[in-house]
């Protein structure tokens, strides 16, 4: 059994400026998966990066509220939102609200350096 808590993935700064926890990948644990889950928060009135990824991405948004852009189309977003951000979308998250707003995100196949492009 692979089981991990949050409070234990290593928190850093991603290159889009959101602040990840990276929870589950295949080069990092001997998993027999394609995609990668992590755990994102944006702090209020920030705004990631505009960046885009040569692979499908989800977004699931645990708490807070926002504005989520992909390509020339933005949507307000809160807490239980779905998001599907197809590949080479062109895609960033602003925090509108008062708290933190924290996600998931799955990347298919999973996430790696070569395949993000910050813009």
């Amino acid at each position: 059994m692979h089981l991990i808590n949050l409070k234990d993935c290593i928190e850093f700064m991603a290159g889009d400026a959101t602040v990840l926890r990276e929870i589950l990948h295949p080069d990092k644990a001997d998993l027999k998966l394609r995609y990668s889950l992590a755990h994102a928060t944006v702090k209020p009135g920030i705004a990631s990066k505009p960046h885009k990824l040569k692979t499908s991405e989800v977004y699931y948004i645990l708490e807070g509220e926002g504005l989520m852009f992909i390509n020339n189309e933005s949507k307000p977003i809160s807490k239980d939102a779905t998001i599907y951000i197809p590949p080479n979308a062109i895609q960033h998250i602003e925090n509108t609200g008062k708290t933190n707003l924290k996600f998931i995100c799955i990347v298919d196949p999973a996430w790696r350096v070569e395949d993000e492009e910050v813009l």
